[in-house]
């Protein structure tokens, strides 16, 4: 109803403060202005058909938030939660990945390693987008947010005086998403079969040897083991939901997963 398949769908519904979690930003929604509300449904109404649950909803206003937010919940609680651990593990991959950029070639360097629907041509970025149109920044800043659920193109608010952010697919995602939906399926039952596997000291050294992110070469450096051994380490903590490999061409680099680190915190990695 208020988020078509294509096209405009009111900024309300994604507020900025969702970076800092999901009841953050429940609460940043619940406190939506009531006019600015009725705006931004003005404009959804405006391109996509006058459904009877629309027209509902913008004579009621903010009266049907409370409707609205137990929605998100039920939604959130079957479609996010059963799958939250490796949709953490993907994003986190990201954010080390984009880190790393940072790191060794500053700005620059962090926007042109981005995926492929942006193109950094300084001063200007720009993204395949579904229609034409210019982000002005005016000296505030860009918060760049990777997204597991964003495809194909990047997304941004429509209304240019809230904060910028640019959404964009997270590069984890695009190269690892399974084909056939398999990546809609709980992925406890791959762990389950691999975890046997994950035993011996040469792992636990590999696995505390990733850190903070790590590439193949690195891996086998810290470790003190070959290229061939560090990679065939890296592939079955992989397959056990304990690490996580994020590819930008010839290159990769493994991360720690939240599994990952729970096991190095607790000890449960055996020698």
């Amino acid at each position: 109803m208020l988020i078509p398949s294509r096209g405009y769908f009111p900024d309300f519904l994604t507020p900025v403060e969702g970076q800092y979690g999901w009841d953050v930003g429940l609460d940043a929604l619940r406190g939506i202005r009531p006019e600015r509300m009725r705006r931004e449904l003005q404009l959804l109404a405006a391109g996509a058909p006058m459904t009877p649950r629309l027209r509902e909803f913008m004579d009621s206003g903010d009266k049907q938030l409370p409707r609205l937010m137990g929605e998100l919940r039920a939604y959130h609680r079957a479609a996010v939660e059963p799958y939250w651990t490796h949709i953490q593990a993907q994003i986190e991959a990201e954010r080390a990945a984009r880190g790393r950029a940072l790191l060794d070639g500053g700005a620059d360097e962090l926007l042109d390693s981005l995926p492929p629907m942006l193109r950094w041509r300084a001063p200007v970025l720009e993204c395949d987008y579904p229609v034409d149109r210019d982000v002005r920044l005016r000296g505030r800043g860009l918060l760049l947010q990777p997204s597991f659920f964003c495809r194909r193109t990047a997304v941004t608010l429509h209304d240019p005086e809230l904060p910028p952010v640019l959404v964009y697919p997270a590069a984890a995602q695009l190269a690892s998403a399974p084909a056939g939906g398999e990546a809609a399926r709980p992925v406890e039952e791959q762990r389950q079969r691999t975890l046997g596997k994950l035993v011996g000291h040469t792992r636990s050294v590999v696995l505390r040897a990733i850190g903070d992110g790590a590439t193949t070469s690195e891996l086998a450096r810290r470790a003190g083991v070959s290229l061939a051994s560090a990679s065939q380490h890296a592939c079955v903590m992989r397959e056990a939901g304990l690490v996580t490999t994020l590819r930008r061409g010839n290159a990769v680099l493994h991360t720690v997963t939240p599994l990952g680190a729970a096991l190095l915190k607790g000890g449960a990695v055996a020698s």
